[in-house]
Formats: structure tokens, C-alpha cells, sequence
């Protein structure tokens, strides 16, 4: 595969993946205002499982660029969460930001683990 056509992949991917995110984050938000950012937490969640999903289907080259680098470089989304973990630290909602630290790496961690396991 040339290397025009995998960045093409990436970057349709990236593409979709931004938009999907952007969307589903503010539907969230919108849904269930709150102080803890689900809209992330559920976005890289569900990104974690995904890539699991991905990665253990083995996936051809063509696929796991299109989807995994591309669509779920966009969509899931760290330096969001680490914004969101910073804001909350800096209002001092311990308790918020503690759960929303223990929730989005054991969630994440146990997604992406699901994702592999069940191919």
C-alpha cells in the first residue's frame, strides 16, 4: 500500500472520528449536565473498547489505518481528559475529580481489555 493511500485512510478517518466526537460529547453534555465530564469519559470508554475490538480482530493494514489510527485518533481524546481532570483539581472538586480519574483509566483499561478478549 502506498504511503499516499495510508494517509488518505488516517486522514478520512481523523476526519469522521473529530466529528463523531464533537457530536456525541455535546449530546452528552447536554443530556446529563454535571461537573464530571461524561461526555469524555464515555468517548474514550468506548474508544478504549474499539481499539480492543480492532487490535484483537487483527484487523488488515487498510482497516486498522482507516480505524484504528484515524477514526480513533480523533475520537478518543487525552488531552481533553487531562484539561477536564486540571479544571476539576483547580475548582477543588476532589471527589469529582478523583472519580473521574479511577472511572476513566479503570474504565478505559478494562475496555480496551474486553475489546481483545472477546476476539
Amino acid at each position: 500500500m502506498s504511503g499516499a493511500v495510508c494517509l488518505l485512510l488516517v486522514a478520512a478517518g481523523g476526519f469522521a472520528g473529530a466529528i463523531v466526537r464533537y457530536r456525541l460529547s455535546q449530546a452528552i453534555a447536554k443530556r446529563f449536565p454535571s461537573p464530571l465530564p461524561y461526555g469524555t469519559l464515555t468517548i474514550n470508554a468506548t474508544g478504549s473498547l474499539l481499539l480492543g475490538i480492532i487490535a484483537g480482530g487483527h484487523a488488515p493494514q487498510w482497516l486498522a489505518l482507516l480505524l484504528g489510527t484515524g477514526f480513533m485518533g480523533a475520537y478518543t481524546t487525552f488531552s481533553t481528559f487531562k484539561l477536564e481532570s486540571v479544571r476539576l483539581g483547580r475548582q477543588r472538586t476532589w471527589g469529582y475529580f478523583a472519580l473521574y480519574m479511577v472511572s476513566s483509566y479503570g474504565l478505559g483499561l478494562i475496555a480496551a481489555a474486553f475489546g481483545l478478549y472477546i476476539f
